[in-house]
Parts: structure tokens; sequence; C-alpha cells
């Protein structure tokens, strides 16, 4: 297994991910992937710059029960190699709010409907340069 892993760090419901990076220049694709193992993934998100038969493609699933989900393909691709992003991630019970880094949004469903997730894997032809969990909106809620 290849990138950054974060484990037993847990990212609740009412928390954003905000995460920055840097495609490589020759990147074909990477991927975030949250969950509670590598086996039990909420939410796998993969910009595709040109890797699976898509191009310029972010495409998000969920891989529970050693099967992979419906996938969802977005519209927005505001990624470039050897430019930095960033983008974040705000988690509630019912789903994954991403805010890409050009200000689009998308939801993705959390099917799970877990309240906190410990597994984070960042993954592929990209380095990771930040990882910052924040309380949405805090008023007084204990970290």
């Amino acid at each position: 297994m290849s990138g950054v892993l974060v484990q037993n760090m847990s990212f609740k419901a009412g928390q954003t991910l905000a995460l920055t990076g840097v495609p490589n220049a020759d990147s074909t694709n990477f991927a975030i992937n949250i969950g509670h193992s590598a086996e039990d993934i909420a939410l796998h998100m993969n910009p595709r710059f040109d890797a699976h038969g898509d191009q310029r493609t972010v495409v998000c699933n969920s891989f529970q029960d050693g099967n992979w989900c419906e996938e969802v393909r977005e519209g927005s691709f505001p990624f470039n190699q050897n430019e930095e992003f960033q983008l974040k991630i705000t988690f509630t019970n019912e789903e994954f709010l991403v805010t890409l880094p050009d200000g689009s949004q998308f939801h993705f469903p959390n099917c799970q409907g877990a309240e906190k997730y410990k597994y984070m894997h960042f993954e592929g032809e990209v380095r990771i340069r930040g990882i910052e969990i924040k309380w949405t909106n805090r008023l007084n809620k204990a970290t």
C-alpha cells in the first residue's frame, strides 16, 4: 500500500476535512478513501486525468462487503497536473459534501450512515501537502 495512510484519527459527522495536494506532472489519477478500513470505504473519490477509460473526470464510489457499489461521475474537473489544489469534504450522517478547488460542490451519500470514520488513505500520483480536520460551524464543541 502506498500513499498517505491516516488511521485512528477520527473524522466525525459535523467536521470538514481540508486536503491540499499536488498531482504529479505525469499523473493519470489519484484517490481519496474515507471509511473504516481498506475493505470498508464510505467515500472513494478518484480524480482521473486519463485512467480506467475516463479523461478529466472525478469518479466517486463506495466499497462494502468486497464489492464496489454504484459509480457516480461528476461534471467538474478543476485539477491540473503539477498544480496545487485544495478540496474540502464536509461529513454529515447523511452525506459527504465535496467542495472542489474551483468552488463547485457535489453530494455523495453516506450509505453506511456512520457518525465517524477512522481510516483515510490518499493514494496515487499525488503529493499530499496538508491534511486538516475542523468542526464545521464550530460552536463550543469539544474536539
